[in-house]
């Protein structure tokens, strides 16, 4: 059996082609896995998560308001999208890929998703190109459902994971280590448990070594039911939006590396993509591609 591998159609969502959000990537992920025989027998669709689902983690007024495309203009600008149908069934279909993503990592030990991390969502609102929270939404539904009881969330976006901070302050039962650019967005960041703020500029050997520094002994710790791990790939130096200096080379050890320390402790691990930002779409779902590529690595 592959690696469980969750991808859906909808999770390409009809935008502006100026648009600086680079929506193009999840379909050329896609190929890219199917290309290079990352997906030898295609992928498993996820059903859109539901409003009951979703209100997990987001006040139900808002999700009501999104689903029924009625959301406030200044909301709909703070997300950064337009709020069309498919905008939001992009948003529904990459969360309940998350959600089975996670069910997939329980199940086998390890699966990643073509889409999510949408980490800036908080409970009342979207912001930064997120709609819905969708790895807290996920762990969410699984502990609604007694099969997690602890979970931890492994951020590497080179952006603070303000949203899935903000969702889970005060919850001693989820763990959300957060390791970032300093001075990128959001300027105002929400404590997450473990944050990790970077310089500008940082390369691939500093990047590692903190890691390491990190990682291991947290997860020996806690030793969590599941790790959600935001693979962002925002973090290269050729990033739009990234302040920080890795290379694909670096990007790809760092996704080993997560994806490995989980593994040899036994730990279930589901994999999102995260960020990533630029106008060579084919470079950024290349780049993406890495972390599907360490996931099969370590699963072969």
């Amino acid at each position: 059996m592959p690696l469980p591998i969750v991808h859906h159609p909808a999770y390409t969502a009809e935008i502006p082609a100026d648009h600086r959000f680079p929506m193009g990537k999840y379909r050329r992920l896609a190929e890219i896995l199917v290309q290079d025989g990352l997906a030898p027998m295609g992928f498993i669709t996820p059903e859109p998560a539901t409003a009951e689902q979703l209100a997990l983690a987001h006040d139900r007024a808002y999700v009501d308001a999104v689903l029924s495309l009625t959301l406030p203009r200044a909301i709909e600008r703070e997300i950064g999208l337009p709020m069309n149908e498919t905008v939001v069934r992009r948003a529904a279909a990459a969360t309940g890929g998350t959600i089975l993503t996670g069910r997939l990592a329980l199940t086998n030990g390890l699966a990643c998703n073509t889409a999510g991390g949408s980490h800036h969502a908080r409970a009342e609102q979207g912001a930064g190109f997120c709609t819905f929270n969708d790895v807290a939404v996920a762990i969410r539904v699984l502990m609604a459902e007694r099969l997690i009881g602890t979970a931890l969330v492994v951020d590497c976006d080179v952006h603070q994971g303000d949203g899935t901070a903000a969702i889970f302050t005060g919850d001693a039962n989820v763990t959300t280590l957060s390791l970032h650019a300093e001075k990128n967005y959001p300027v105002r960041k929400r404590p997450s448990t473990i944050d990790v703020p970077l310089p500008d500029a940082m390369g691939d050997a500093a990047y590692l070594e903190v890691l390491a520094g990190i990682l291991p002994p947290l997860l020996d710790r806690l030793h969590p039911d599941i790790v959600f791990y935001n693979a962002g790939v925002d973090p290269h130096v050729d990033d739009r939006l990234g302040r920080l200096a890795l290379s694909d080379a670096g990007l790809a050890a760092r996704d080993r590396f997560v994806i490995l320390e989980a593994r040899k402790r036994g730990l279930a691990l589901a994999g999102v993509i995260g960020g990533g930002y630029g106008a060579d779409v084919d470079r950024i779902a290349a780049r993406h591609a890495l972390l599907h590529r360490a996931a099969t690595e370590a699963w072969a």
